[in-house]
């Protein structure tokens, strides 16, 4: 009888060590989350929100600012973890060759649907006869010869390059302007305050949307996609991240975002709030999202994700 209780015993230890949630208890070594922003405010407001959740679940997120080509070699040697900001089509001819060789995991679904992305110009640039693509060489002297983008090497700046390069509508003589998002929206403004003419990267989600008066160039389809470049936003991590860390590559696996949410976050930070300070805010304002961001997910030592995240904002 004796024999028989201790094999009980053991049996109700194993099954409930079998019941035991699923993504208990990450190893050490996942305790850092390496993340990637390439330097965009929706990706820095994405980030935001999820190295918040992370450090109320005990564990220690960073994040390395870096282009858009080191960003994905950076997954593919395993010092990222995890980069929010995929944009689908216009990063696809950079990350495609990672992707097959199975360097990169590219999640699914998408983190965001209904962005977009292509060309923008002021709205009195537009009322004025700059509508779409095929009319900016028409304006190549308000213009000053020149189309804005954002950073070197980002993919956006690839597509007005090859633009150029290929004197695709008549735009040969047009010289790219490379700087950073910031360093193109300073210019923006400042041309916007001088009613003067220019042609910019535009996307949304973004705060430029409600904060400057706007209208997307039609006709890029060729270069940025149908839809005034309509794009999705993956999540890519290394392929193996969620054999390595289950717990903390379930919780990146639920992040799903809205541009709405995202347009709320990027406004404090585009006025230089840290990321994570504008993420806390609008998780105080709207904690239900964590009720489906947390489903599945525990602390980094096991225990209740929800409770625990849910009073590490409280507290902040």
């Amino acid at each position: 009888m004796k024999q028989l209780l201790i094999k009980a015993g053991c049996a109700w230890i194993a099954t409930a060590a079998l019941a035991a949630p699923a993504f208990a208890g990450d190893a050490a070594a996942c305790r850092n989350v390496r993340f990637a922003d390439v330097g965009w405010t929706d990706i820095a407001a994405t980030t935001g929100i999820a190295s918040t959740i992370f450090e109320g679940l005990g564990y220690h997120p960073t994040t390395t600012i870096a282009s858009v080509p080191i960003t994905f070699a950076g997954i593919k040697s395993k010092q990222i973890d995890v980069f929010l900001g995929y944009w689908s089509p216009t990063m696809d001819p950079i990350i495609d060759p990672f992707v097959k060789a199975g360097q990169i995991k590219v999640l699914q679904p998408a983190n965001l649907t209904g962005a977009k992305y292509t060309l923008a110009v002021p709205d009195y640039v537009y009322n004025a006869g700059l509508k779409s693509f095929a009319d900016i060489q028409k304006y190549a002297d308000k213009l000053g010869d020149r189309v804005y983008g954002i950073e070197p090497g980002n993919d956006g700046n690839a597509l007005i390059d090859k633009m150029i390069k290929n004197n695709q509508f008549g735009l040969g003589k047009f010289k790219l302007v490379e700087s950073s998002e910031a360093g193109m929206l300073v210019q923006v403004n400042k041309a916007i305050r001088e009613k003067q003419w220019i042609v910019f990267l535009g996307w949304e989600p973004h705060p430029m949307n409600v904060q400057m008066k706007l209208d997307y160039l039609s006709g890029g389809d060729d270069v940025f996609g149908p839809n005034y470049g309509e794009a999705k936003v993956f999540t890519a991590t290394p392929p193996d991240y969620s054999a390595r860390c289950p717990n903390a590559a379930k919780l990146v696996s639920n992040l799903q975002f809205t541009t709405e949410i995202e347009n709320h976050v990027m406004v404090p930070i585009m006025n230089k709030e840290e990321p994570t300070k504008a993420a806390e805010a609008w998780l105080k304002r709207n904690p239900q999202v964590l009720d489906k961001w947390l489903a599945g997910v525990t602390t980094f030592d096991g225990k209740n994700g929800l409770e625990a995240v849910k009073s590490y904002i409280a507290l902040h």
